[in-house]
């Protein structure tokens, strides 16, 4: 017998019993009424005139006809308070299979199914339904620094003020996690009724939560679908308002964003570069391209920066624009990173000795502890000289973990490598973590450099940089040079080191050799050095100054 089969056969056997004890009482009443009113009467009789009393035989009779009847009206009582705990057990049971326990809102399934129902109804009254997709922001690192529980009271306030926000009669579901739902009728020619409910909605969500006894700030990105724009179910409509939620993050989030079809062609563009960049590491696609870099002063060439170039098979070259980013969030950035390195470092083994290499440093990388042991492993592998090579990091990757940083870039300072500052002037641009790091260098970021001679605001930046690397005895690099007036400008301020376009386009390893060889800066390629004494591997941690 199956397990189905099995858990029937109670149900069958308490329906069995219904039906005995169902026929009992229905006997005991008949037989009541066929002797009650016989042994009455006669009973009656007996004291009122002084007939012969009722027949023993019948008294006993009625007597256990009043017995049954008790037992059936128990019996019944029982029946009826079980019919009503099974009913709310049932109950129960639906609601928690149909509503999240922690909001009471719908989870996802209840929200496909109720969420159809009315897609229904609003095709034949002629409404559009609207579809909001609503994902906290940061909240994972508030529930990661406090706690579930506070995170869970958070949820909850949050929950509340949504559905606050949302009309009187309106979905509201919880789809996991910190991403929530709503979906209503509207008027398809009054879209501005769902914007105003949006702009509510993130302006609420961003005002601070008391949760547990705590002040919290969190925002929300909002994605928004209808679908009277060509989405022809309640699935389609949850996937176009999900892309839309995607893009009011990326976009900054703490807003909204409407769905178009364009958003679905990137993302499809963008899964396609994801794929295929898993593939384009390991063969050996993502190739460098390096960047002159030129000594205002004299005029000579004394290095390259290493930038990430995607030579597709099909699709020719790919900006780094495009795949860095891709490559950043899904964490193949390292991967790639040291590959990239590898194969530069190999090109540049045979350039004069004089020549250096810059690369650049993710943020994403500076969390990984073993980032300078990989680094040396590669100058090991490679035999690429470490006094030749300059990591670049940005200072706003150091708020993520400066303790880290440091014992990274100690690692890497002990083997010889030099440390560029990226991108000073665009970020905190904090004299503490001059301090806090041994820099040997200061780049100023393009979008300074670029406008140096038509903007007061730059010209004065770029003086400022340039004094406090005077001060503090770092030179100074100016990127995104563009023509000789701003590589004069730069040379008169005493910037030290300049690159950019003014000098020629990023070259490949067959156009960086080429111009190396035109100018008699090739040479033999340097003897494979010792690990022990030239390139001791350090473990994370190890820190010196």
């Amino acid at each position: 017998m199956s397990l189905d089969n099995d858990d029937d056969q109670p149900e069958r056997n308490g329906a069995g019993s219904d039906l005995i004890t169902g026929a009992i009482s229905v006997a005991a009443i008949l037989m009541f009424v066929g002797t009650g009113s016989s042994v009455l009467s006669k009973t009656l009789r007996h004291y009122l005139e002084g007939a012969a009393p009722a027949d023993r035989t019948l008294v006993i009779a009625l007597l256990l006809n009043v017995a049954l009847i008790l037992f059936g009206w128990r019996r019944h009582q029982g029946l009826s308070n079980e019919v009503r705990i099974r009913t709310a057990a049932e109950e129960r049971a639906q609601m928690l299979a149909s509503r999240d326990p922690l909001t009471g809102f719908l989870n996802r399934r209840s929200l496909a199914e109720e969420g159809a129902a009315m897609f229904v109804r609003g095709q034949k009254r002629r409404k559009a339904m609207a579809m909001l997709i609503i994902d906290l922001d940061h909240f994972k690192t508030i529930n990661d620094m406090h706690g579930h529980a506070v995170g869970d009271a958070l949820l909850r306030a949050a929950a509340s003020e949504i559905a606050a926000a949302m009309p009187p009669i309106a979905l509201t579901a919880r789809l996991g996690g910190d991403e929530f739902a709503c979906a209503f009728l509207f008027d398809p020619q009054q879209p501005d009724v769902i914007e105003r409910i949006a702009e509510k909605l993130v302006a609420q969500m961003s005002q601070p939560f008391e949760a547990e006894g705590l002040r919290l700030h969190v925002s929300c990105s909002v994605g928004i679908a209808r679908s009277d724009f060509d989405c022809q179910s309640v699935d389609s409509l949850m996937r176009s308002a999900d892309i839309a939620m995607y893009v009011a993050k990326k976009s900054g989030r703490n807003r909204y964003a409407w769905f178009d079809h364009s958003m679905e062609r990137e993302l499809q563009t963008r899964n396609e570069l994801e794929n295929g960049l898993r593939t384009a590491i390991p063969r050996g696609e993502i190739v460098p391209y390096f960047e002159q870099q030129i000594d205002l002063q004299t005029g000579k060439l004394i290095g390259f920066e290493v930038l990430a170039r995607w030579e597709h098979p099909t699709r020719g070259l790919i900006s780094p624009e495009l795949f860095i980013p891709i490559a950043e969030e899904t964490g193949l950035i390292s991967d790639m990173s040291i590959a990239l390195m590898h194969h530069a470092f190999n090109a540049a083994r045979d350039w004069d000795s004089s020549l250096t290499l810059s690369v650049n440093i993710s943020p994403v990388q500076l969390r990984d502890a073993w980032l300078a042991q990989k680094i040396i492993k590669v100058l090991t592998e490679t035999r690429f000289p470490a006094s030749r090579l300059e990591v670049e990091i940005t200072e706003s990757s150091l708020f993520d973990n400066l303790s880290l940083a440091q014992s990274i870039v100690g690692s890497l300072k002990n083997q010889g490598v030099r440390l560029a500052l990226d991108d000073f002037g665009t970020g905190y641009s904090s004299l503490a973590h001059l301090r806090a790091l041994p820099f040997d260098r200061i780049k100023i970021d393009k979008s300074f450099v670029i406008s140096l001679n038509e903007s007061a605001d730059s010209a004065a930046i770029v003086n400022a940089i340039v004094s406090l690397g005077e001060s503090l005895n770092l030179p100074i690099t100016a990127e995104g040079v563009e023509d000789e007036a701003i590589a004069a400008r730069l040379k008169a301020l005493g910037c030290a080191k300049a690159q950019g376009w003014h000098y020629g386009k990023p070259l490949s390893v067959s156009g960086a050799r080429r111009l190396l060889a035109e100018r008699r800066m090739l040479v033999q390629a340097p003897p494979v050095p010792t690990i022990e004494s030239e390139l001791p591997i350090e473990r994370p941690g190890r820190m010196t100054g």
